[in-house]
């Protein structure tokens, strides 16, 4: 059946400005990281899909190895947007990144132009689009350049094939040089993508202030830490969990008692803000407007729209931000 989209769905969601740019992102994001590779049911992420853009999400978060198999993910997405999103391809911000592990050999990771320019290649044809609306440097490169990293987002700009770039998993010292370097070169940074939840604060050490000085987006990925902050985990590790999984990104032994005992109290606190666990924890990181969007990831649609549901309540007391800092320390 022809997909047609939601009229109302700009009516559904809120944008916030990214940075001192011209674009405005939704203020929840679906990252394809997980669920929509090869290994994943086309009938279910389809529907995740239309229900992300019937919700007024506009921003589709990719990279060229998200999968499983590598690839995959952009492969997948491309498929679903050639049959029903190619006449809203223009309402659409499409990203894609290259820096992690992709093929092997010397040129298949990390931050060389030859790397770069090989990706960003093969992830258009992938997805069958003729540029992206954002290109990150997914990690900094220890070994390469500043200069040739940045000079390769800046090329890609050049020729048409992004239309914006980012950099992600960048420290506030790194990214100052790399924003520092793309700005001399006519290419402003629009946005940083680090990792950032109630349980990894690492970005308030300086990277935040940073970002708001420069005017340069904020857009935090794992806002639930894998699913530590849902009520997944409040009782026991179910089988069908990430945890449960020797591969899932998060593993058995960070359940530790410890962090149990945060989340359950903060799951007390969620109930009281008739919120659940993970829609707080989106609320708290929305709450700072440096922060532009956020990116969840979704298994099905129903876990998307409960996400959704953290928009209805984005304020709180001061009482509440104590009550956290205070189950966090």
């Amino acid at each position: 059946m022809q997909y047609i989209a939601a009229s109302d769905r700009y009516q559904q969601m809120e944008y916030r400005r990214c940075g001192k740019s011209g674009i405005k992102l939704p203020l929840i994001s679906l990252g394809l990281w997980h669920n929509f590779g090869d290994v994943d049911v086309p009938e279910n992420y389809r529907k995740i899909m239309h229900l992300a853009f019937d919700r007024g999400i506009t921003h589709f978060d990719l990279a060229n190895n998200y999968g499983p198999p590598y690839g995959t993910a952009e492969s997948n997405f491309g498929k679903i947007l050639k049959k029903d999103f190619l006449p809203y391809r223009d309402e659409m911000i499409i990203s894609s990144k290259a820096g992690y592990d992709m093929w092997p050999g010397p040129y298949g990771d990390f931050g060389s132009k030859k790397y770069l320019v090989a990706s960003l290649d093969q992830s258009l044809k992938r997805m069958g689009l003729d540029y992206v609306d954002i290109f990150y440097h997914h990690r900094p490169d220890p070994e390469t350049p500043l200069e040739e990293t940045m000079g390769a987002l800046d090329l890609f700009v050049r020729q048409g094939k992004a239309l914006y770039v980012g950099i992600s998993n960048y420290p506030a010292s790194e990214a100052a040089e790399a924003i520092k370097i793309l700005k001399d070169l006519g290419t402003p940074c629009l946005i940083h993508q680090p990792k950032y939840s109630m349980l990894e604060r690492w970005v308030e050490g300086g990277l935040l202030d940073l970002l708001e000085q420069e005017g340069v987006g904020c857009i935090p990925f794992s806002p639930l830490a894998q699913g530590l902050l849902t009520n997944k985990y409040l009782n026991n590790i179910p089988d069908d969990s990430r945890a449960a999984k020797s591969t899932g990104h998060l593993q058995e032994s960070q359940i530790t008692e410890q962090a149990l005992t945060q989340v359950k109290a903060l799951n007390e606190l969620a109930l009281g803000r008739d919120q659940t666990l993970a829609q707080m924890a989106l609320s708290w990181l929305l709450k700072d407007k440096r922060v532009t969007s956020v990116l969840v990831g979704a298994s099905k649609p129903e876990q998307l729209a409960d996400s959704l549901k953290c928009m209805e309540n984005l304020d709180f007391s001061g009482t509440e931000l104590s009550r956290i800092e205070e189950i966090l320390k």
